[in-house]
């Protein structure tokens, strides 16, 4: 197993972040908003009210911070303020008007980096990129016992890895060196356009993407291929009052082989995700549900239940590449669960393609 160590490279300007020219709106990140004086002065004039009720942590204007992962409107619904279509118009209106300047164009794009770091592999069989780049919110010691735990699975799978937060390393060359991206706790948006397109093009010719949590977990995603095809369901919220709750994990055997040897049924303390849809409606293979009357589905009196079909894992194939995503990793503990181990195992082996079959029997159509 090796570790990238970050080659340090002279600053660059990101010429092609995917922000750099929007006017400002409602949708703009609420750290692209509180940068600019005249945004606040807009904002606090318009919908006074609102401005009061945004909580300082959506406020603030450097990475990483919720305030990357949220816009006037989401925070809106969450703070119990939304926007009228007529005052959302005559906002946006008043925003597009204010001059977007070469600060800001940089300001936007200074959290984008266009680092590439070294490669260097073992002989393992297969290799893994596990990506931890953070714009948004920063689960820090989970993403650590991620890592840790990846690692550990590689070792035992006979697998290189390779840790890097540098969204460089999204390149055809780098990317082509690699079975299987794990996006760890990601959260926020990281990647230019050309290091989208890339990654696009490596899932779709046959590359593996394996999310976890917080890569998930946004309350929007500047990217819809990411959130659409990729994951297939958008975040809404997350338990609290109590935060952490046991809930009881129910596991679906398929042909991907995913659950393979594992209890189809059993419990975890964790922190738990809700979805605006269910990613069974886009295609999605479901690996795991949790079973909502063994927990409370609330976040701050918000209702945030899915019914009784409450997907928490899931797999997909997305062109000639596989695709896996996890909510569950908040807490660092359930990198120690035997099961949350086992499942994250064979979600590797199968993203990394030690079973095709899935895939091309969706290829064939049956």
């Amino acid at each position: 197993m090796t570790s990238c160590a970050v080659v340090q490279q002279p600053a660059q300007e990101i010429v092609d972040c995917p922000l750099r020219n929007e006017r400002y709106s409602a949708d703009t990140p609420m750290m692209d908003l509180f940068a600019n004086a005249q945004v606040v002065a807009i904002i606090e004039q318009e919908v006074p009210d609102l401005a009061k009720r945004v909580p300082p942590m959506f406020k603030q204007t450097e990475a990483p911070s919720l305030s990357a992962i949220a816009t006037l409107n989401s925070v809106s619904g969450l703070v119990r303020y939304p926007l009228s279509q007529e005052k959302l118009q005559s906002l946006n209106d008043q925003l597009a008007g204010i001059e977007l300047t070469d600060e800001a164009r940089h300001n936007r794009c200074a959290r984008y980096d266009n680092d590439r770091p070294e490669v260097t592999l073992g002989d393992g069989e297969k290799s893994i990129l596990v990506f931890i780049k953070v714009n948004g919110f920063d689960h820090n010691e989970a993403t650590s016992a991620a890592t840790a735990a990846i690692q550990s699975l590689a070792g035992e799978l006979g697998w290189n890895v390779m840790v890097t937060d540098r969204g460089g390393a999204f390149s055809p060359d780098t990317l082509k060196r690699f079975d299987v991206v794990v996006w760890n706790n990601v959260s926020g948006d990281v990647l230019t356009l050309s290091q989208r397109k890339a990654f696009q093009n490596y899932v779709q010719n046959g590359g593996g993407y394996f999310g976890i949590h917080g890569s998930g977990g946004d309350f929007i995603y500047l990217w819809d291929w990411y959130v659409q095809d990729l994951i297939g369901a958008q975040f809404i919220g997350h338990t609290m009052n109590p935060h952490y709750q046991d809930a009881v994990i129910k596991l679906e055997p398929s042909d991907t082989g995913i659950a393979q040897g594992l209890p189809l049924v059993w419990k975890l303390n964790e922190e738990w995700y809700s979805f605006s849809e269910n990613p069974r409606k886009s295609g999605a293979k479901v690996v795991a549900t949790i079973d909502e009357s063994s927990y409370k589905p609330v976040m701050g009196g918000i209702d945030i239940k899915m019914g009784p079909d409450h997907p928490i894992a899931w797999s997909r194939c997305v062109g000639q590449g596989r695709a896996f995503y996890t909510g569950i990793g908040h807490l660092p503990s359930s990198y120690q669960s035997v099961n949350n181990l086992g499942l994250l195992k064979n979600a590797l082996e199968w993203t990394a393609g030690s079973n095709l079959e899935s895939c091309r029997k969706k290829e064939s159509g049956h």
